[in-house]
């Protein structure tokens, strides 16, 4: 069986923005472009130039039940690339009084993000495109808080598992949101597929596992240093859809 080896989570345990490492280097970014809009009489007076976040982590109940309303979360399906609320209208089919009085709800909870703004025949208008490519509820969202890894005895179960990575989904994207000026944050993920070939491979593999990152904690661990959590999860990997 092939298990979904390893989640490797390593994060800063409070914001605190610095310097790329090496490893944050190897990490894959990918950059966003626009293709340009098209037309004669378009002067663009102001634009965004920061790329659009891969992932953004909702932890407002009230940012949620915005982003799930239909109309709304058709909206930000136009928003992929830049769109003004008569260009978002032609898309979903709204007049574009109604696509204003969405586009200022999705923006008060700070789901769009003004792209640019551009002069039409002497009018400004703004084009505004969704803040994350991806969102992702808080796992808090919905009971009020994150359920704590340590009320968990069984650290060998599936809920414990659920546990610690929902709280580093919590806890990474409060820290994200915390940034100023969309900094990187120190982060490492190790994300790969191994195959057992017996239960007895793979509690070989896990004793040697412990084993090794035992003495990486003691050979790099300072007390005085900045803390950083690891995590490392691994269960059985799905089955693909036929």
């Amino acid at each position: 069986m092939s298990y979904q080896e390893f989640l490797h989570v390593s994060y800063p345990t409070h914001a605190h923005p610095e310097t790329r490492t090496n490893a944050d280097k190897t990490t894959k970014f990918r950059s966003v472009s626009h293709a340009p809009f098209k037309g004669l009489t378009i002067f663009p007076v102001k634009g965004s130039m920061v790329p659009m976040d891969d992932v953004r982590v909702l932890a407002d109940a009230a940012a949620v039940e915005v982003a799930l309303d239909p109309i709304r979360a058709a909206i930000l399906d136009a928003l992929a690339e830049p769109g003004s609320a008569t260009t978002v209208a032609a898309t979903v089919g709204l007049t574009r009084q109604k696509v204003n009085y969405h586009l200022k709800a999705l923006e008060a909870h700070g789901l769009v993000e003004l792209a640019e703004t551009r002069v039409w025949g002497g009018i400004t208008e703004r084009f505004l495109r969704r803040s994350a490519r991806h969102l992702v509820v808080a796992p808090g969202v919905l009971q009020g808080s994150v359920v704590d890894p340590n009320e968990i005895a069984d650290q060998l179960s599936a809920a414990y598992l659920i546990a610690v990575n929902a709280r580093a989904v919590s806890e990474v994207g409060a820290i994200a949101s915390d940034v100023a000026g969309r900094k990187r944050l120190p982060t490492l993920t190790v994300d790969t597929v191994i195959g057992f070939a017996s239960p007895e491979a793979r509690a070989a593999f896990t004793a040697d596992l412990h084993a090794m990152v035992a003495a990486l904690v003691s050979r790099y661990h300072h007390d005085d240093g900045r803390p950083h959590r690891l995590s490392i999860s691994s269960y059985p990997q799905p089955k693909e859809s036929s």
